[in-house]
């Protein structure tokens, strides 16, 4: 039995090791090829992959859909840009800063945890009231507390700059940095699958009356793994800004909601391998669409897709999915190595 166990253990935690390899192949290989648009493209891919996961932490394992994630994401990007920009910077853009922010000049990787910490903090607070709601309803009020951030960043002119952009961010983010974010959050998402607060959650997904009747709090569960995911949604963003170098509300709004949910219904809601797997996918399918959009030189003719081509594509991509794969391309199984002969799934 104690044998039997310790396989388990092992096979589950092959899971997040095996993605991990993954990512840091795909990042050579950028980091080989030399490319600079390539590089900024795997940049912008594991910064994906860590909001996705972290998104992938709540929504896999609760069952509830959330619109709310780029809420997060913005407070985490607004953060690091407050504690990181110049304050010569912050004077001419931000106003309206408290003393304390206006003169802070924090490096990046710490920024980046206060900005993951403040969006737990948020989390925290709005999750309280949100997840009292179960289903739909707690869906459409974490879209509602996405409006409401977006109406107030893009209104507070004197601190966040309203709907002009915020510039001169430093741009820390490169392929190594949201590297090891990336794989950061992958073992962060593992090891809250396997607690025992991500085993509940996925019991009272399942079956909230047996797991109700069986003492488990899915309330409390639930606000665990979205203060746990919305860290790692504000570290993304802090990456995102930095990245980009640039911050601007619209940013944060529908395009940075839906892009990810649909990463996560094709590679597959279901396991932590597919959330990895719909972001590289259509990360890769996103980039090859916006070079052809660009046009592609082939001799004398250039082929180049229609503007607008990219989001028509990938949506006939996700129906495709959805008809031909309901579960995702992985079918909502794990990736892991073969212990004891056969492969545990």
């Amino acid at each position: 039995m104690a044998q039997n166990h310790k396989q388990k253990r092992i096979s589950a935690w092959s899971t997040p090791i095996l993605l991990i390899l993954i990512l840091l192949v795909f990042t050579l290989l950028i980091t080989v090829l030399g490319d600079k648009p390539l590089a900024r493209m795997a940049a912008q891919t594991l910064i994906r992959v860590t909001f996705v996961v972290g998104l992938w932490i709540f929504v896999g394992n609760s069952g509830v859909v959330s619109f709310g994630h780029a809420g997060y994401m913005a407070i985490g990007a607004y953060c690091s840009a407050w504690l990181t920009l110049k304050p010569q910077m912050k004077g001419l853009f931000l106003p309206d800063l408290w003393p304390f922010l206006a003169n802070a000049e924090w490096h990046v990787f710490p920024a980046a945890v206060a900005s993951g910490l403040l969006a737990a903090v948020v989390a925290l607070v709005s999750g309280a009231a949100i997840l009292r709601l179960t289903g739909i309803a707690a869906s459409i009020a974490t879209f509602a507390f996405l409006a409401i951030v977006y109406t107030v960043y893009s209104s507070w002119e004197g601190v966040t700059g309203a709907t002009s952009s915020v510039v001169g961010l430093s741009r820390y983010s490169d392929q190594w940095v949201t590297f090891g974010w990336a794989s950061a959050t992958i073992l962060a998402a593992a090891w809250y699958a396997n607690s025992a607060s991500g085993l509940a959650l996925r019991a009272s997904r399942e079956d909230e009356v047996a797991a109700d009747a069986s003492g488990i709090n899915m309330y409390r569960h639930r606000l665990i793994s979205l203060v746990v995911s919305a860290f790692f949604a504000g570290v993304a963003g802090a990456l995102f800004g930095h990245s980009l170098g640039v911050l601007n509300p619209n940013s944060f709004y529908l395009g940075v909601t839906f892009i990810p949910l649909a990463m996560l219904v094709v590679g597959g809601i279901g396991s932590l391998t597919g959330a990895v797997t719909g972001v590289l996918v259509l990360s890769i399918l996103i980039e090859f669409l916006v070079r052809m959009e660009r046009g592609l030189d082939v001799g004398e003719t250039t082929f180049a897709l229609p503007t607008g081509a990219q989001e028509i594509l990938i949506g006939i991509v996700m129906i495709l999915v959805l008809i031909l794969r309901p579960s995702g391309l992985t079918g909502g199984r794990e990736l892991r190595l073969r212990i004891g002969g056969r492969a545990r799934k």
